[in-house]
């Protein structure tokens, strides 16, 4: 059978058990696929469960399949714990994981529960879509992602370096974390932009259609994620509540003094009422030049060329085409559709060094450039 990173120390020769089929349990099932292993699945709803195996992501867990070496819990926050110790009872040989995008909590319930918890490790893969569920699973979902590792004080030596080949073999970068600075990233980096993108789209039930009608990508681009699911959603915040909790306390003061400043311009005042707006922006320009850019690099101002795309079939695959004849590296691209037209804009990020040669190739084959400039 082809194999994957389960090789070296802790090297996994049997089944792997994957415990919940939603979104992310399904891509570990198909990607683990992919590479030869034997997956087996497991979930509290039949019908997911059919149709995860339907996908070819595995077999249906039962008494009569063999005992699995490595087990992996992908169980919402909140019933995490449990099916984690549930997993080491009753499977006394194998490695247990989990991937719940909370740490502390889980590990605390698992180490408190008399289990052999020196087989567990936890981990988080830093990997999703707006949608949750099977039907949305992707076996290179994973692939150049971190995934972070977070064994406990109990965890063995094998059992971390199983866990990290499991990251490995899906094409994740694996990175180490205890469970208190892996929930406190996570909810700068996740939890709080997924609340405070909900709360921005919950303001749009109000607003008029007319305004709406007028909405272009910094709407988009700011609410894409308050599409997520609410169940799941719910759980994932309550098991990480203070460190969001805390974070939420600045993003409050900060919201508190805009409205007071922003009210004191509107009633006349002139002098420092409006300056907090530039602040605002400003510190914000600061923060997102701290996101590592593409590779992990720091990030680098590119040259933004606009292009008018035509709505049909296969146009965006050819400028990609177009681009790459010209020997232009698309560094970015972000695509704008305009309402009622049958067209949508295309912002497409370059180095520099390639602008002239871009724009004077798409306008030679055709393609409509309409502005061309600087982006983060």
């Amino acid at each position: 059978m082809q194999r994957g990173g389960f090789v070296n120390q802790g090297d996994v020769k049997g089944p792997v058990l994957i415990i919940g089929t939603g979104l992310i349990g399904t891509s570990i099932a198909l990607g683990l696929r992919a590479l030869g292993f034997s997956v087996y699945l497991d979930d509290p709803s039949p019908t997911t469960l059919a149709l995860t195996v339907d996908m070819g992501a595995g077999l249906a867990w039962d008494s009569s399949a063999p005992m699995p070496e490595l087990v992996i819990v992908a169980a919402p926050p909140d019933v995490c714990a449990q099916q984690v110790t549930d997993a080491l009872q009753r499977f006394p040989d194998a490695i247990v994981t989990d991937v719940a995008s909370v740490k502390q909590a889980i590990a605390d319930d698992v180490c408190q529960s008399g289990s052999d918890s020196k087989r567990y490790v936890g981990s988080h893969p830093m990997a999703g879509r707006a949608r949750s569920g099977a039907a949305f699973a992707d076996k290179d979902l994973f692939y150049g992602r971190p995934w972070v590792i977070v064994p406990t004080e109990q965890s063995t030596q094998e059992a971390v370096m199983i866990v990290r080949n499991l990251a490995i073999d899906l094409g994740a970068v694996p990175t180490q974390m205890d469970a208190h600075d892996h929930d406190t990233a996570v909810a700068y980096v996740s939890h709080v932009p997924q609340l405070v993108s909900s709360l921005l789209a919950a303001r749009l039930l109000g607003a008029p259609s007319h305004a709406l009608s007028l909405a272009g990508q910094g709407l988009r681009d700011t609410t894409r994620i308050a599409q997520s699911d609410p169940r799941l959603w719910t759980a994932i915040v309550a098991g990480n509540a203070g460190p969001i909790a805390a974070i939420l306390h600045d993003l409050e003061d900060d919201l508190a003094d805009a409205v007071e400043r922003l009210e004191q311009y509107s009633q006349g005042s002139q002098v420092g009422a409006i300056g907090v707006i530039s602040d605002i922006v400003a510190a914000g320009n600061r923060g997102v030049s701290r996101i590592p850019g593409k590779h992990g690099q720091a990030q680098r101002s590119w040259a933004e060329i606009e292009v008018l795309v035509p709505d049909r079939p296969g146009e965006l695959g050819r400028l990609f085409t177009e681009l790459g004849q010209a020997e232009v590296n698309i560094e970015d691209l972000t695509l704008e559709h305009a309402a009622g037209k049958k067209y949508g804009l295309a912002r497409v990020q370059i180095d520099p060094a390639s602008i002239l040669t871009a724009t004077e190739e798409l306008e030679k084959r055709g393609w409509r450039v309409i502005s061309v400039g600087e982006s983060k």
